[in-house]
């Protein structure tokens, strides 16, 4: 067999042939596979779209503690978003944060939700975020009350001290500025904190602060219309007559300050107060506790004299009752005299005066703004006068002192000038430095000058004296108490126990003594016979001899 004819030969025909089959459903089942992956990848991306969450957007002045990818959103400690994205504003002012919020998170996507980055603080309130430490920052979350959906937020830099929904009650406080208070600072109630400090900003006018307080249910009850506040920080110190007394609230207000609040004394409104009501933050207890002072009325009183120690705030008293303050204290010129009188303003409130007060205005009677001045004229008709007396002789503080002086001199009073003009009259203090202006002028007409050359004339005659005494008389004056000092020598020598002349002194007594008694019993023998200045003395009886048995004669006759 050749190669020619194996390649001629030809091929069998029993070999199998292939058969093409068609499928019944019009196309290949291998289109199946990406088909399905389709629908899984659709399904995914439904299941995606359907349980994602809102994504809103939120500026934070700093990234400080966020990471993309990794920081969570947490409401009451529970996830509910994280953040996607960061990055820088255009102008660098600010940091955007991109966060993907669950599904069941859309209340957070609404108006007046709240978001702020919780990270260790210590402030007036005491410390807070210490888990962060190990866990890391995260963005805190307080959804609002509002159904209106929102998508950009700006973040806070303080976590805010009341989340929405907390029993309780807000109100307002209004004060001259804001001291030591702070957010968070405390509010107590009878030295019990019950609320806390939220927010604060500057009124409208820039003439004071308004702060907002949040009072924690039920305590919130306890503030009624009628309830006064007052500022608790630091430490109340008075000196009075019954000794040092200091308070305080605690001592957290002692440090960041607090608010104390409690109902006047006496009968007052009890109704709680609605939410939002505006009140005023006294200075301190004592007076926001005080009866209310009414509307103010302004005086003005014209010194002549230096005021110094007299500064704004000084008490004005009526009597020794406080009725108003010093508001202005000016220097004025008065060509006439050429000399500079003190202009002083002062803020005077006839409602502290009570019942006298009203019985004032009703004896005067008018209306309302001819009231004041027409009281103040009859009491200055009645010698009511203005005085700037020393407070406190160790600091020298002055304060205004309106007071009666009968002895006045009467002066013009203008009911229609304002303001209205209280005159003056010099105080105690001027009177003394009167006095010791007039003692000054009198010692300084002593002539000290001839009193001195005449005491020294006198000192130099009495210097030559004394010489003459030293040279003199002294010596003569020795030898006189040498002789005295003999003559007493001699005269105890005399009056010595042993000597001649006590032992005569000794005998002479005797006999005078035997005399004595010589005359006293002729003297009673004369008593008992008188007529022996006649007859002469009788003979004498014979003596008697008593025995023990025999009765008492008698006694004997003395001769």
């Amino acid at each position: 067999m050749s190669d020619t004819n194996v390649g001629n030969t030809p091929p069998p025909e029993d070999l199998p042939q292939p058969v093409v089959r068609r499928s019944k459903l019009g196309f290949s089942l291998i289109w199946l596979v990406p088909i399905v992956a389709a629908l899984v990848g659709i399904s995914l991306l439904v299941n995606h779209y359907t349980s994602a969450g809102p994504r809103i957007t939120v500026t934070f002045l700093t990234a400080e503690g966020i990471e993309a990818g990794k920081t969570q959103v947490k409401y009451k400690n529970v996830v509910i978003g994280k953040v996607t994205t960061m990055r820088l504003s255009r102008d660098r002012t600010h940091i955007t944060v991109m966060l993907d919020l669950d599904k069941d998170a859309k209340a957070f996507a609404t108006k007046g939700t709240r978001y702020w980055v919780v990270r260790p603080r210590i402030g007036a309130s005491g410390v807070s975020g210490i888990d962060t430490l190990l866990s890391g920052a995260f963005i805190g979350a307080d959804a609002g009350d509002s159904d209106e959906e929102q998508s950009d937020f700006t973040g806070l830099e303080i976590p805010p001290a009341v989340t929405h929904g907390a029993p309780g009650r807000r109100f307002v406080l209004h004060s001259s500025d804001l001291g030591s208070l702070d957010i968070g600072s405390p509010v107590y109630y009878r030295r019990i904190q019950v609320g806390r400090i939220v927010s604060y900003e500057l009124d409208k006018d820039g003439k004071g602060v308004s702060l907002q307080l949040f009072i924690d249910g039920p305590n919130d009850r306890f503030v009624g219309k009628d309830t006064r506040f007052w500022n608790a920080s630091g430490v109340d110190v008075s000196l009075g007559a019954d000794g040092l007394k200091m308070n305080t609230q605690s001592l957290a207000t002692v440090i960041a300050g607090g608010v104390a609040f409690q109902d006047p004394p006496g009968p007052h409104d009890e109704a709680p107060a609605p939410e939002m009501a505006e009140y005023t933050l006294f200075n301190d207890q004592t007076t926001a506790l005080a009866p209310p002072d009414g509307k103010p009325r302004y005086i003005r009183m014209r010194f002549e004299h230096s005021l110094r120690g007299l500064t704004v705030d000084a008490p004005v008293e009526l009597l020794g009752v406080k009725v108003g303050r010093v508001v202005s204290v000016n220097l004025d010129y008065d060509p006439k005299t050429q000399t500079f009188p003190v202009i002083v303003g002062a803020l005077v409130y006839p409602q502290r005066l009570g019942q006298a007060n009203e019985k004032l205005a009703k004896a005067v009677g008018g209306d309302e703004d001819s009231l004041f001045p027409r009281i103040m004229g009859g009491l200055v008709a009645h010698g009511l006068r203005a005085q700037a007396r020393a407070g406190n002789l160790l600091t020298g503080q002055l304060y205004i002192a309106l007071d009666f002086d009968p002895k006045a001199p009467k002066v013009a009073f203008d009911e229609k000038a304002k303001p209205v003009e209280v005159p003056t009259t010099p105080g105690d203090f001027d009177h003394l430095q009167e006095q010791l202006s007039s003692i000054v002028d009198k010692v300084e007409k002593i002539p000290f000058d001839s009193i001195g050359k005449n005491l020294d004339g006198s000192l130099k005659e009495l210097q030559g004296t004394l010489k003459q005494v030293n040279g003199d008389l002294l010596p003569e004056a020795k030898k006189t108490l040498q002789g005295v000092n003999r003559t007493v020598g001699t005269a105890n020598d005399a009056l010595s126990e042993n000597s001649p002349l006590q032992q005569n002194i000794a005998n002479t007594l005797e006999e005078l003594q035997r005399t004595v008694r010589s005359v006293r019993a002729f003297t009673d023998y004369l008593g008992r016979h008188p007529e022996a200045l006649l007859r002469g003395r009788g003979a004498d009886a014979p003596p008697q001899i008593r025995t023990p048995s025999s009765p008492k004669q008698g006694k004997e006759e003395q001769p």
